[in-house]
């Protein structure tokens, strides 16, 4: 049986708060984009941290990508596992201003695990190419965009998908917890709040002790 890990609202929040300072010095994004649905809360915790004295706020985008399907009949304790193909739900318009707000920026991709960084690929590699056809149409191809990626929790095993290599070497991915491969459960997922923060307090005392 998979294992489930409990995360609160409150331990999001201060996942954000503690890398929000190495996020600016190390990525300095100008712009953020959400993978949903994952990647909307956190996204937007880290907004007020990111935000400078005197600046305005970092503009937040949103994608749609599905990989995960609910296997089994139960809707009371459904589970779900990586699937192989990921699906676009939403994705940023070409002919509009959106992709166009992207050329030349530091771009802040913002999910909530990396579970086969499958997802990951699909979204650094398809925001490239087509930052890389809208600069290209617009006589910008000189100015470069760099993409980063802050998720909330990074699953330490074999992953299917790659990132860039000189994404890595230049340190422009940051978890800001590594975990086992459990199935981790997020607020923003619960139907029932009280009882998901029940079983989070629940899971961090010693043998379930009340």
């Amino acid at each position: 049986m998979v294992e489930k890990v409990y995360v609160t609202y409150n331990e999001v929040h201060k996942l954000c708060q503690a890398n929000a300072e190495r996020i600016l010095n190390d990525f300095m994004p100008n712009l953020m984009i959400a993978i949903g649905g994952g990647g909307y809360v956190p996204a937007r915790i880290l907004r007020s941290f990111l935000k400078r004295p005197g600046a305005p706020n970092i503009p937040i985008q949103a994608i749609g990508l599905s990989l995960y399907e609910t296997l089994g009949t139960t809707s009371e304790n459904p589970v779900e596992e990586p699937g192989t193909k990921v699906t676009r739900t939403q994705w940023l318009d070409l002919s509009s201003l959106e992709m166009a707000n992207l050329i030349g920026k530091n771009v802040l991709i913002v999910d909530e695990v990396d579970d086969t960084r499958t997802t990951l690929e699909y979204a650094v590699r398809e925001l490239q190419k087509d930052v890389d056809e809208a600069a290209k149409h617009l006589g910008r191809a000189g100015e470069e965009t760099k993409f980063s990626i802050f998720v909330l929790h990074n699953k330490d095993k074999v992953k299917k998908g790659h990132l860039p290599k000189e994404m890595v070497d230049n340190h422009r991915y940051l978890a800001a917890e590594t975990t086992g491969d459990v199935w981790i459960c997020y607020p923003w997922e619960a139907t029932d709040i009280d009882e998901h923060d029940q079983l989070a307090a629940k899971q961090k005392k010693p043998n379930g002790a009340t």
